[in-house]
């Protein structure tokens, strides 16, 4: 006979492993501001600028995808290909 399935346990896992998933991508976040130089910015000033980015139109988004690309390319090559990210991680946007 199966041992009854613990449906709280099984919860709470869920719950922990969210909140580290949360935790890794604000980090993630906050070291491609610093990588950027975006930390420079004022408060306001980026928020005002991930909101214009935010409704920008797929070309426009497009380009800057790929001049993120580049830019981690970029940054591979000086640090002799490692960057501490992990491969297929988000890509920049300007």
């Amino acid at each position: 006979m199966r041992k009854p399935r613990d449906y709280d346990v099984d919860l709470k896992a869920l719950a922990d492993k969210a909140r580290q998933l949360k935790t890794r991508k604000q980090n993630q976040l906050g070291e491609l501001v610093m990588a950027t130089g975006a930390d420079t910015l004022g408060v306001e000033e980026l928020a005002g600028a991930l909101l214009h980015a935010a409704g920008i139109d797929a070309a426009t988004r497009e380009a800057w995808r790929k001049r993120g690309a580049a830019f981690f390319q970029r940054k591979q090559q000086g640090a002799g290909g490692r960057t501490g990210r992990e491969p297929g991680g988000a890509a920049a946007s300007d």
